[in-house]
C-alpha cells in the first residue's frame, strides 16, 4: 500500500504548472540587473541590452520549435489565450485581405474555450465558421476535414493535443489537406508544447501558440509562431512593437524566464517523455482493473496522447464530489478545462467525442509532468479506489 502524502499534491498541472527553479533564476538574474525595468525599445543603452535580452529570450523559444525557426517569427504575447485570438481573427483577416473570396474558418469541436469563446467575433466580421467534429477516441480524423474544405477556407485552427483527454491530433495530415485548398493552418499547442517532441516543421503548420505557465515558466507569458509571409491583421494597435504585429511594451522578465524554463525542459524532453508516458500508462493499468472506472478514449495505449495527461470517467459519480473527496485525502486534480471550473455543463470536449453526458458528469483529469513523485500517484490511486468505493 503507498503511504498518504503528508503534503498537498498537485496532479492538475495541465492548468498551470509550478515555476522552475531555472525560470525563477532567470528572474533573480533579471532583477538583480542594471536593466530591470528598462524599456527594450529606448535607445539608450540600457534599453539596448534590455532589446539584446529579449532577442536572445526569442531565440531561445525559436530553436525550441526547430532548427529553422527564425527569431521574426516569434511573437511574443501575454499569455496562450492572447496567441490564439491574435492567430484566429488575425490570420483570417488577413487572408481575406489577400484574397475576398477566403471567408470562412474552420475549427474543431475539441477546442479550448480561447478560440471556442472568439467564433462569434468571427463571425461578427463576416466569417463563416464550420465546426469539425472527432471521432470517438477524441481526434479529427484527416477525411472529416478534407471533406469540408473549400477554395473558400481562410483558416483552420486544430489544436496540437487536447488540454482534457491529452489526445494528440494528426497535424501534418491535416495541414496537409488545409494547404492543398490554399487555405492557412493554425494549432493551439498550449497543451503539447515542450510535452511531446514536434517541430512546426515537421507538423507542417502556418502558426502556432503556446505559454509559459504550462510547462514551468511564468504566468501570463506566451508566444504565437507564425511562419515567414503568413498573413496576420493585428489585434492590437499602439507602439509598433513586435515588428508592429502586437503592440505594447514587452515584458522583459517574463520572456527571459519563459525562455530559462523552456530551455531546461527542451534539453532533456526525450527522455523525460518517454518516462512520463509510462508513469501514466501504469496510473491508467492501475485505475482501469477497478470497473467504475473508465478511460475517455476506449483504448488509451493505441491512442496518440500526451505523456502526462489521465483521462477517466466514474460510473455514479459526480466529477465535483470526487475532486472535493481527493483534495480532502490530498490530491488536487480537476474535471476537464480549469478555466472552465464551476460550470454545471457536461465536458464539450467529452459531449462531442458521443460519450453520453450521465458519463461525462463523472470526468476526472490527472496531470502532472517530469516532476511528479511515482509514489504520489500511487498513492493517488489507491485514494481514488477507496472513494469509488465508499
Amino acid at each position: 500500500m503507498a503511504p498518504a502524502p503528508s503534503h498537498m499534491v498537485n496532479l492538475d498541472y495541465a492548468a498551470s504548472t509550478p515555476m522552475r527553479a531555472e525560470a525563477l533564476a532567470a528572474q533573480a538574474r533579471y532583477d538583480d540587473s542594471a536593466i530591470a525595468g528598462a524599456n527594450p525599445n529606448s535607445l539608450h543603452s540600457l534599453g539596448r541590452q534590455a532589446a539584446a535580452a529579449l532577442e536572445d529570450a526569442r531565440r531561445t523559444l525559436a530553436r525550441t520549435l526547430g532548427p529553422r525557426v527564425r527569431t521574426s517569427e516569434i511573437i511574443l504575447t501575454g499569455g496562450g489565450t492572447e496567441s490564439d485570438q491574435l492567430a484566429l481573427l488575425g490570420i483570417a483577416e488577413g487572408a481575406r485581405e489577400h484574397d475576398r473570396t477566403r471567408t470562412r474558418v474552420i475549427v474543431s469541436a475539441l477546442e479550448h474555450d480561447a478560440i471556442l469563446d472568439n467564433l462569434p467575433l468571427l463571425r461578427a466580421a463576416g466569417f463563416t465558421v464550420d465546426i469539425v467534429q472527432p471521432c470517438r477516441n477524441g481526434y479529427v480524423e484527416p477525411a472529416s476535414l478534407e471533406a469540408m474544405l473549400e477554395r473558400d477556407v481562410a483558416l483552420v485552427s486544430i489544436m496540437y493535443a487536447n488540454n482534457e483527454t491529452g489526445v494528440v491530433q494528426p497535424l501534418a495530415e491535416l495541414a496537409q489537406a488545409t494547404h492543398h485548398v490554399g487555405a492557412y493552418f493554425h494549432t493551439d499547442a498550449i497543451q503539447g508544447y515542450l510535452h511531446a517532441p514536434f517541430t512546426v516543421e515537421g507538423l507542417g503548420v502556418d502558426a502556432l501558440s503556446a505559454a509559459g505557465h504550462k510547462i514551468g515558466g511564468p504566468v501570463a507569458s506566451g508566444f504565437l509562431y507564425l511562419k515567414s509571409r503568413t498573413p496576420l491583421r493585428p489585434r492590437i494597435f499602439g507602439g509598433g512593437q513586435e515588428a508592429g504585429r502586437r503592440a505594447g511594451t514587452q515584458d522583459v522578465r517574463a520572456a527571459v524566464a519563459f525562455a530559462a524554463a523552456a530551455a531546461a525542459v527542451h534539453e532533456h524532453l526525450d527522455a523525460d517523455y518517454a518516462r512520463v508516458m509510462e508513469l501514466s500508462s501504469k496510473l491508467y493499468r492501475t485505475l482501469l482493473v477497478h470497473p467504475k472506472i473508465h478511460a475517455s478514449v476506449e483504448d488509451p495505449e493505441s491512442v496518440k496522447r500526451l505523456p502526462g495527461i489521465v483521462s477517466i470517467m466514474v460510473d455514479d459519480h459526480d466529477s465535483e464530489e470526487l475532486i472535493l473527496q481527493l483534495d480532502q485525502a490530498g490530491f488536487a486534480v480537476s474535471a476537464g478545462s480549469a478555466c472552465s471550473s464551476g460550470s454545471l455543463s457536461a465536458s464539450h470536449v467529452l459531449t462531442a467525442m458521443g460519450i453520453p453526458s450521465n458519463q461525462a458528469f463523472g470526468a476526472l483529469r490527472i496531470s502532472f509532468d517530469d516532476r511528479v513523485d511515482p509514489r504520489d500517484l500511487d498513492a493517488f490511486a489507491e485514494a481514488l479506489i477507496a472513494c469509488v468505493e465508499r
